[in-house]
């Protein structure tokens, strides 16, 4: 009766403040004192009383404590999502009341640290790095070496976590020399130097690794240099010493068990591997039945399930059911990406996708070639298709989405809170490269943090009330698109080893491989620098004829040479190939007007998938465009063509054109939404391992994340600057480009440049391109008629008909048929016209037919 009475008592909704606070600290002591499922759900129960009832500051930061330290029981317990969720919450009422003025708990400690950590375990590596500078800024402001030290370790668990060993072992390395560090955490940072040394392959002999010398690094050692029967002594040795720790969380002895199972796979002993396997995923699911699969409804956001799926596929001797183990890691990942909320995360983690995609493509071709079954083919396509650029297709979706349900207020706040994500971003790398104080990026950090909670809480709304929102195709669907438009589609899958290539047509869909070998990759990066520079193919055209025949017989362009019209969806390095610029057969003409390129032949359309060619929208009616030219009068920058470039578009199109000191950043967007076609010719540059790729406009640089953070809608986009497509290339993903920021912001259709174009030649190529465009109403016609109007024109030289002046554009879009002429209106007058002159013949026969009547009969007129 007494704990009946004290438990009624925690739940009475009327407690002096005073009894509140003592009581939430007793709650909490209780908890720690006697740590196990059934005092969690006791603490669940009082901690949602609690929230409803703290108003004070005191009450405030007992529940903090309170959380702090079921966060930590939950981690231990490896429910990472919970433990996430309530670290965060945590850290949300500490800072949301101003706590760090009014006590000196220790936020960074409890909560930051081991926050920034769980980020990392989940991929989650933007609120990651947003955590810890956080808690670095923190440190740093109270001198706490102990913390920042703190942040410095797990910063350097996440680059190493991503592979970048050489920012590792450059920041581990600047810590390790300071004075008065702790013993513990100086041996932490030694460790992480060595493993990444380790992978970079500056360690091969465990006699040079320095101060340490321990089962882990030589079991590395031996994996790196492929001795695995000592690689797996080292480890079990390694095993026994963490078994031992009785504070280790069922995850870690998960991954451990699932590591000692890929060394026994190395050494083929399959059945020792599944062993471990079975072991490590009842750690995880004790309900596990080691017979069959586990039902997806078990699983939950681990990446450890990953490793264990993907190994348990690897060790499949039927096909069919090692995809189904592929299904499962796939499944897993989602769950892991719906508590992503930034593309960066999203794109960082794509790298294992794309080589689990790849394993499916070759199981699901060898079923093909054994079974003669076309759904198999399909299936691969679909798995190539689920690999490319998921954030614009995330972000396409959702724009969908809100069109569908335009007064949903879940789906505007969620549109508004990713744009507002992506203008903090971009505020957050301007201040990183302009050197900006600490303060400033932590303010940016904390608010980046703030966003993500929000949008996190907003998705699992959205989720219940639209459960399968995402749209879908079939090969129908494809067919039929295709058969409208009488044209062909390609898709390519650049893997780790292979080049498939998806054929669909109207009535067929094949598939192709293309082995990558070292040959093949030079190749194909040999014709992509033959566009560095203007002098390279004309030194050498014999060299480029050659080159750009292999190249179309390698990527198996031949398979469809009796289509006129090709889309093609590109991958990897392929991004960069201007197809267009191939040849169809060998040729030894040096005049380029006479070389059989493609665009002679097939009007080339590119996509970043199949889903947006698929997915049509309608155009509007009105063609109005808005041209920017800075022009850059009186600098280095200066493009003096593009005033020419102006007036020609200007004759051509009914315009706004903002010129020179009326370019400016500011003018562009504001007038961006009211414009059908937006045309910009200025200067832009793909960016650099620092800097993101950027467009430049009369008074400021407009950089890649402000461009994801713009809401834009027009029927075209024209990029007539350097470079727009290029970016740095992240697999599945694409090149983080001017173009596919653009994309992202809401231009489905676009031309732009894939190197450094001549301003002359992009000139009268734009010139060429808006004259067709006003009579065909067709972007990519005009696009291939630009390019054949230039190589015809016998004002210009053969040395400027060199591909590099002409080929750089490329379009991205819909395929439109081009316009006749015999519009509604033309139809119309035309109609009019014969209606009349039949009126007309009509009136006249009646009248002079009545005259050769009398004639006729002899009567006088």
């Amino acid at each position: 009766m007494k704990k009946l009475g004290f438990l009624l008592f925690l739940m009475s909704p009327i407690v002096f403040s005073q009894s509140l606070e003592e009581t939430i600290y007793v709650a909490a002591e209780s908890f720690i004192s006697t740590k196990n499922e059934a005092t969690l759900q006791l603490l669940n129960k009082q901690e949602n009383t609690f929230k409803k009832q703290v108003k004070t500051k005191d009450e405030q930061l007992a529940l903090v404590f309170l959380q702090s330290h079921k966060g930590y029981y939950l981690e231990k317990q490896s429910k990472l999502e919970d433990a996430i969720f309530t670290f965060e919450e945590a850290v949300r009422r500490f800072n949301d009341n101003h706590l760090s003025k009014f006590s000196d708990f220790d936020i960074v400690k409890s909560c930051l640290i081991p926050l920034g950590n769980l980020y990392i375990k989940t991929g989650d590596y933007t609120n990651a790095i947003n955590t810890i500078n956080q808690y670095i800024y923190l440190a740093e402001k109270s001198n706490n070496l102990k913390h920042q030290t703190s942040g410095a370790i797990n910063l350097s668990i996440l680059y190493q976590t991503i592979g970048k060993h050489e920012t590792v072992i450059k920041l581990t390395s600047d810590f390790i020399n300071k004075s008065n560090i702790d013993k513990n955490q100086k041996q932490k940072l030694l460790d992480i130097n060595i493993e990444s040394q380790i992978a970079l392959k500056k360690i091969s002999d465990p006699e040079t690794i320095p101060l340490t010398l321990n089962s882990e690094k030589n079991y590395k050692i031996a994996l790196q240099n492929k001795d695995y029967n000592k690689a797996l002594s080292e480890f079990q040795k390694f095993k026994a010493k963490r078994f031992s720790d009785k504070g280790i969380s069922k995850r870690t002895l998960a991954k451990f068990l699932t590591e000692e199972a890929q060394i026994h796979a190395l050494l083929n002993n399959n059945t020792e591997a599944i062993k471990s396997l079975n072991v490590s995923i009842k750690t995880l699911i004790p309900s596990f039945d080691e017979g069959s699969l586990p039902l997806k409804n078990d699983l939950f956001a681990e990446n450890t399930f990953i490793d264990i799926f993907d190994l348990y596929a690897t060790l499949q001797p039927n096909e069919n059911l090692a995809l189904k183990y592929y299904d499962l890691s796939f499944h897993v990942s989602s769950l892991l990406k719906n508590n992503w909320t930034s593309q960066e995360t999203k794109i960082l983690n794509q790298t294992n996708n794309r080589i689990r995609s790849e394993k499916c493509i070759k199981i699901l071709f060898n079923l093909y070639n054994q079974t003669k079954n076309h759904s198999f083919l399909f299936k691969a396509l679909q798995y190539s298709e689920d690999s490319k650029v998921s954030t614009l297709k995330d972000m396409f979706q959702k724009k969908l989405q809100l069109k569908q349900f335009p007064n949903d207020s879940l789906l505007i706040k969620e549109f508004n809170l990713l744009k507002e994500q992506e203008r903090i971003t971009n505020l957050f790398i301007k201040e990183q490269l302009s050197a900006a104080q600490a303060s400033k990026i932590n303010h940016l950090s904390k608010k980046l943090s703030e966003v993500s909670l929000e949008l996190k809480k907003i998705k699992k709304s959205i989720s219940k009330k639209y459960p399968d929102s995402k749209s879908h195709f079939s090969l129908k669907t494809l067919q039929d698109s295709l058969s409208k438009d009488n044209a062909a589609f390609i898709e390519y899958f650049y893997g780790q080893h292979t080049i498939y290539q998806f054929i669909v047509t109207s009535t067929a869909i094949s598939l192709n491989y293309i082995a990558l070998s070292d040959t093949t990759k030079e190749q194909i990066i040999d014709f992509i620098h033959l566009f560095d520079d203007s002098s390279i193919i004309n030194n050498n055209v014999n060299n480029f004829t050659t080159s750009a025949f292999n190249l179309f017989k390698l990527l198996k362009l031949d398979k469809v040479l009796e289509y006129k019209n090709i889309i093609i969806i590109p991958d990897g390095v392929l991004n960069f190939i201007p197809f267009e610029t191939l040849l169809t057969s060998k040729t030894k003409a040096i005049s380029f007007n006479k070389m059989p390129f493609v665009v002679k032949t097939q009007n080339i359309v590119y996509n970043s998938s199949a889903l947006f060619y698929v997915l049509k929208r309608k155009p509007k009616k009105s063609k109005t465009l808005l041209g920017v030219f800075p022009v850059f009068e009186n600098t280095n920058k200066k493009l003096t063509y593009s005033i020419d470039e102006a007036h020609a578009i200007e004759d051509e199109m009914t315009s706004k054109l903002l010129m020179n000191n009326n370019a400016t950043k500011a003018n562009f967007i504001e007038n961006a939404l009211n414009y059908d076609i937006l045309h910009l010719s200025t200067h832009a540059s793909s960016g650099d391992f620092i800097k993101p790729a950027n467009i430049d406009f009369y008074d400021e640089t407009l950089y890649l994340n402000e461009l994801y953070s713009l809401s834009i809608n027009p029927d075209l986009l024209v990029l007539s600057a350097c470079e727009t497509g290029v970016g740095k290339l992240f697999k599945g993903e694409g090149p983080m480009s001017i173009a596919r920021g653009f994309q992202y912001s809401g231009a489905e259709n676009l031309l732009f440049s894939l190197w450094q174009i001549n301003d002359l030649s992009a000139s009268q190529i734009m010139q060429s391109f808006y004259s067709n465009y006003r009579k065909k109403q067709s972007a990519n016609h005009s696009n291939q008629q630009s390019k054949l109007n230039y190589l015809a024109d016998k004002n210009i030289n053969n040395t400027k008909k060199s591909p590099y002046y002409w080929g750089a554009f490329v379009y991205y879009g819909e395929l439109t048929k081009p316009n006749t002429g015999h519009d509604l209106t033309n139809i119309l007058y035309l109609v009019l016209i014969i209606l009349i002159i039949v009126f007309l013949s009509y009136k006249l026969r009646k009248r002079y037919g009545k005259k050769a009547s009398r004639i006729s009969s002899g009567k006088r007129l």
